[in-house]
């Protein structure tokens, strides 16, 4: 195949990179490319980021959010986990769909890996998960991107992709948490990823037989505007999450209170308290005052701090209140 070489580590700008290889690339024979993202976690189309990440977890450690144009369930990347990405047309998705897969598949296969595909959008070796895949169809062309984990952080992975503390029920795609290895321990001839990247790399162009395909400057700049307008904004990566209803309990000062609330695109819809907490006012006017907010604690903390939330809550600060807001 030919192929593109991308050496960009944001995680919006590869998102990017993969809608408009996939709807504007100039085609003829298939495309693919290989790519890393710096440690972020990248939801699927159809998830609700709040049910699926445990984003305080994420802001602690520098780890970013994004959202792809593909389904599937949520995956944790590093610098150790190389993806690919394939892009051509397709007049028959029964066939290619498949097909494109082999060539990963069978590129592993070369190297030594026992790898197999499962029935879950999975490569797996030994019955651990060492890839997970999916794909798109835009007019007559057929995208399958996946991950590789080379030798990624399992410790990270498993706390990036683990929600504390709520109880959130979305409507949106569960990820399926499956036992998961890194292909490292497959790879003994291989001292780092760029080794194995290269080897990759020249397995699916034949050698290099098959020629290297240029962005020019002018697509560049599309697929930047591109980030720049979609995927590295608050309204795709947070505001497409499916409707969901949040529940969250603490004890503070003033008692046990409860929040209730409908999250619709992000925000909250509609609230309400509860609880054996003591107050001078009904709960009611700080309720309504979240309406329309971005649903996360410092958007509801700015909201409380326009009210005075001791007279709803005895003793209770607005920072103590907009914890329950942590997912």
């Amino acid at each position: 195949m030919k192929y593109l070489r991308n050496d960009c580590t944001d995680p919006h700008y590869n998102m990017a990179l993969d809608e408009y290889c996939l709807e504007r690339f100039p085609l003829g024979e298939t495309v693919f490319y290989l790519w890393r993202n710096s440690p972020s976690v990248i939801i699927g189309l159809n998830q609700n980021v709040y049910s699926e990440v445990n984003l305080p977890y994420l802001e602690s450690k520098g780890i970013r959010l994004a959202r792809r144009v593909t389904g599937g369930g949520a995956v944790y990347h590093d610098l150790q986990n190389l993806n690919y990405t394939i892009v051509g047309r397709s007049s028959d998705l029964e066939r290619d769909y498949p097909g494109y897969l082999r060539y990963v598949l069978d590129a592993l296969r070369s190297l030594g890996v026992p790898a197999e595909i499962n029935g879950r959008n999975d490569i797996t070796v030994d019955g651990r998960k060492v890839s997970g895949y999916a794909k798109r169809v835009y007019k007559d062309r057929l995208m399958v991107h996946g991950t590789l984990m080379y030798d990624v952080d399992i410790a990270t992975l498993t706390e990036a992709l683990s929600v504390p503390g709520s109880k959130l029920d979305a409507a949106g795609i569960a990820s399926v948490r499956s036992r998961v290895g890194n292909l490292r321990d497959y790879l003994p001839q291989f001292s780092d990823i760029q080794e194995f990247k290269a080897a990759l790399e020249g397995i699916l162009s034949r050698n290099h037989a098959d020629p290297q395909v240029f962005l020019t400057p002018e697509q560049e700049e599309e697929t930047a505007e591109i980030c720049r307008t979609k995927f590295s904004t608050w309204e795709w990566n947070f505001g497409h999450s499916p409707k969901a209803q949040f529940r969250k309990a603490l004890k503070l000062p003033c008692g046990t209170v409860e929040v209730r609330c409908d999250i619709v695109r992000g925000r909250v819809a509609g609230a309400a308290f509860g609880g054996d907490f003591i107050g001078s006012l009904p709960a009611e006017a700080v309720a309504a005052a979240l309406e329309g907010r971005r649903f996360g604690r410092a958007d509801v903390l700015e909201a409380l701090r326009g009210l005075d939330v001791r007279l709803h809550f005895d003793g209770t600060s607005p920072e103590q209140l907009a914890d329950l807001f942590l997912p």
